[in-house]
């Protein structure tokens, strides 16, 4: 019904209120060839067009089609250059003989456009009049339909991959699919739960329920506020369609801008590219008219520009089993390899001793990558092998990345002097093996069998061996591998083991100390002198247990022996041995100081900022309790990386250490912390500066009101002078309106404020 009532108001539309309709008008269809250094594609597989292509256009018309139709094609060269008359040429599609445009792109052309126009007396000079009047109007309706087209591959491709799916499925794809395609969820419509759901689906609804990556709004509302792409769900599970039966609408304020041209006898509306293998659909989102004044279709072909291969990178480092089935080589930045078929003939190039082998592989979004597949070539795998992607972009060859392989060749699993111990699940490392190829590990003894959990990297295995409610003695452990036919059978011993507890080791000033001993998952509390203390994390080192226990305060002084016993979890308890040692070091930052690296044109930073290439020396003074000795030293992390660095005594109390930041790696970044560490104790983190990577500008030159930078790593800015930079920028220069002073937005800190010098303006009249 509601269907129904669409279309009744789409066709009693006024005409202002028809420009902001969707693109769900099915239009007429072209067939379009490219042919470029003798090989010949259809357009759906063609991403650029090249100065000498040859294209050829006819119009897919039904038989019985009663309008005849005028096809016109158009080369542009800019919006402030209009084309000469020759790039321009017809066909009359009704005519058998003449329904087909032969045409070489000319060289100078950066646009092509197709016109579908009723035949009447003076069409062709009437498009050709538009075309060289007002260049700029067609060229910027073919970037935003080429734009719209290929943004709407990419929700299409997400849309149809959930069709026909579980609200459970839903919910599992919606993730893997939305990196895949660079699509931003919004998560709370693919939750399980009809309520939820029910609220997504709802007509008028206001929330987005996709959103672009790369583009400022793919969807912002289903209504109202302009948008380049809307995905409205229209199908409620309660009128039987299925949860995820979508609509996809294109919104571009094409309209207006074409109605420019509208005379008494033509009015130009913007048709849309579905490409589907041989054939172009089109789509519009006005009512054509066959009444004066008559609708001209406007249909872009791909731009006139070298081609563009896509930014793909790896989605792991990590070694990929080359025997496991249905392989999925993940990737990342090339949305557009899932969502058309601009990609061709991929394969997987993988180098062995004995030579190369090349896999075919198929993009697949809902998986995250390429998948190799089964049939495969015989080949002798070997224990570590590299594969790199490669295959056509269009018409050029294209090269992806190199991935990490590796093949079980031999069962050669080592436990090393591991001990196990019943009654527990533990924890258990094997190395020796390719660990991205186990498929399955399972415990057996006495006829009896259980799956093992496992983690794999690189050559380590780490296992978690279920042995709750066996007794000591031999066991088996099968580790089965993709590619071997046979699993490779460990034969271990299970050991019992004494509840036993060394002590508690408690810093004065501390709220959390550490109880060893053995057994210590078997610990409910520790009572130490009336403050309870409770379990937290609980590790092993060795042949012993090691647990943290916490309190919410604790006030002891460093040498007491306060009495304490631990309650274990089957109601007994026991004394423990408790010692509190010395306060851990701390110091409290006094000063900093930053040397920048050496720049032609050097980017100064605000507040607590450091550049990874700069240089950075920091003073500390000795909290109460706490005296610098010699052999103290200061760690100084940033996310995950770390370095010690040596302290310069000033006296015992105060102390200096200098810092090259490029030591943390460089993935370091954000907030940038220090402790004192003396000995094997260290003291809590304290922050120094935050930390961010800068691109090398190598040069800046301005002229007029536009100046231009260059460097190296330019995709570490967001943005220069208000010139947003797209992820993955991949260019060597920026471009950016003149300032006397001009502002930069790093991704690594978007909040902190960095700036660059212009060089000063010429005076007038100077030389």
């Amino acid at each position: 019904m509601r269907s129904l009532l669409s279309l009744a108001a789409l066709l009693f539309a006024a005409p202002a209120a028809a420009q902001g309709n969707a693109f769900d008008l099915t239009g007429p269809s072209l067939r379009v060839t490219v042919t470029h250094a003798g090989a010949t594609l259809p357009l759906s597989q063609v991403p650029n067009l090249s100065a000498g292509d040859r294209l050829r256009v006819s119009a897919a018309l039904p038989a019985d089609q009663g309008a005849h139709y005028r096809m016109v094609l158009a080369f542009l060269r800019g919006a402030t250059n209009p084309p000469p008359e020759q790039w321009l040429s017809e066909a009359r599609t009704w005519k058998p003989k003449e329904a087909t445009i032969d045409a070489v792109v000319p060289a100078g052309a950066q646009q092509a456009v197709v016109f579908l126009v009723p035949d009447t007396g003076g069409a062709f000079s009437a498009i050709k009049s538009a075309v060289r009047q007002r260049p700029g109007a067609f060229v910027r309706a073919s970037q935003d339909l080429n734009q719209a087209m290929l943004d709407r591959t990419r929700l299409e491709a997400f849309v149809s991959q959930l069709r026909h799916r579980s609200a459970d499925e839903v919910a599992q794809l919606s993730p893997v699919l939305a990196r895949s395609l660079a699509v931003k969820l919004d998560p709370t419509c693919v939750q399980p739960g009809e309520d939820s759901r029910a609220a997504c689906l709802t007509p008028g609804q206001s929330a987005a329920v996709l959103a672009d990556a790369q583009t400022s709004s793919i969807a912002q509302t289903l209504s109202g506020a302009p948008a380049n792409i809307a995905l409205q769900l229209a199908a409620t599970p309660q009128a039987g369609y299925g949860y995820y039966s979508a609509y996809i609408g294109v919104f571009r304020d094409l309209a207006r801008m074409l109605g420019a041209f509208q005379s008494a006898q033509l009015q130009f509306i913007p048709a849309l590219n579905v490409q589907r293998g041989d054939t172009t659909d089109l789509l519009l989102n006005t009512v054509p008219s066959f009444r004066k004044p008559q609708s001209v279709l406007v249909a872009a072909l791909p731009t006139v520009s070298p081609p563009a291969r896509p930014p793909l990178e790896a989605g792991t480092r990590d070694a990929l089993c080359l025997a496991r089935p249905q392989l999925v080589l993940p990737v990342t930045g090339a949305p557009l390899l899932f969502s058309t078929s601009y990609a061709r003939d991929m394969r997987l190039r993988v180098t062995t001793q004995a030579g190369a082998v090349d896999l075919p592989v198929t993009a697949d979004a809902a998986r995250g990558g390429f998948v190799v597949g089964d049939d495969r070539p015989a080949m002798t795998p070997e224990a570590a092998m590299t594969g790199r992607l490669h295959g056509s972009w269009g018409f050029a060859a294209f090269d992806g990345p190199e991935f990490r392989l590796a093949a079980a060749t031999a069962s050669n699993w080592s436990a090393g002097d591991a001990t196990l111990v019943v009654g527990r699940d533990t924890p258990l490392t094997l190395t020796g093996g390719a660990a991205a190829c186990v498929a399955e590990v399972r415990l057996e003894r006495g006829g009896a069998e259980r799956a093992v959990p496992f983690e794999g990297t690189g050559d380590a295995l780490a296992l978690k061996v279920p042995l709750v409610g066996l007794k000591p003695g031999p066991l088996v452990l099968s580790i089965r591998s993709h590619g071997v036919a046979e699993p490779q059978r460990l034969t271990l011993s299970a050991y019992a083991e004494a509840s036993r507890i060394d002590g508690f080791v408690l810093h004065a000033g501390d709220r959390a100390g550490v109880l060893r001993g053995t057994r210590l998952d078997q610990v409910a509390a520790l009572d130490v002198a009336g403050t309870m203390f409770r379990p937290g994390a609980l590790t092993r080192e060795g042949s012993s247990d090691r647990l943290t226990l916490g309190a919410e305060a604790a006030s002891f002084r460093a040498g007491q022996t306060p009495a304490a016993r631990a309650t274990l979890a089957d109601g007994r308890s026991v004394a423990v041995a408790v010692t509190i040692a010395p306060p851990r070091p701390a110091a409290t930052l006094i000063g900093r100081s930053v040397a920048p690296a050496a720049s032609a044109v050097p980017i100064r930073l605000s507040g607590d900022r450091v550049a990874q290439d700069a240089r950075v020396t920091f003073s500390l003074r000795a909290d109460a309790g706490t005296g610098f000795a010699a052999g103290d030293m200061v760690e100084v992390r940033a996310g995950a990386s770390s370095v010690r660095l040596p302290l310069r005594l000033q006296d015992a109390r105060v102390a200096l250490a200098t810092l090259d930041p490029a030591a943390l790696g460089d993935a370091a970044r954000g907030s940038l912390d220090y402790r004192v560490v003396r000995g094997d104790v260290a003291g809590d983190w304290r922050a120094l500066a935050t930390l961010v990577r800068l691109p090398q500008l190598r040069a800046l030159t301005c002229a007029d009101a536009t100046c231009r930078v260059s460097g190296d790593g330019l995709f570490l800015l967001r943005s220069i002078g208000g010139v947003d930079l797209p992820d993955g920028f991949t260019g060597a220069t920026i471009e950016f309106p003149r300032a006397e002073t001009t502002a930069l937005t790093l991704r690594d800190d978007p909040t902190a404020t960095a700036t660059i010098d212009l060089p000063a303006a010429k005076a007038s009249g100077a030389d």
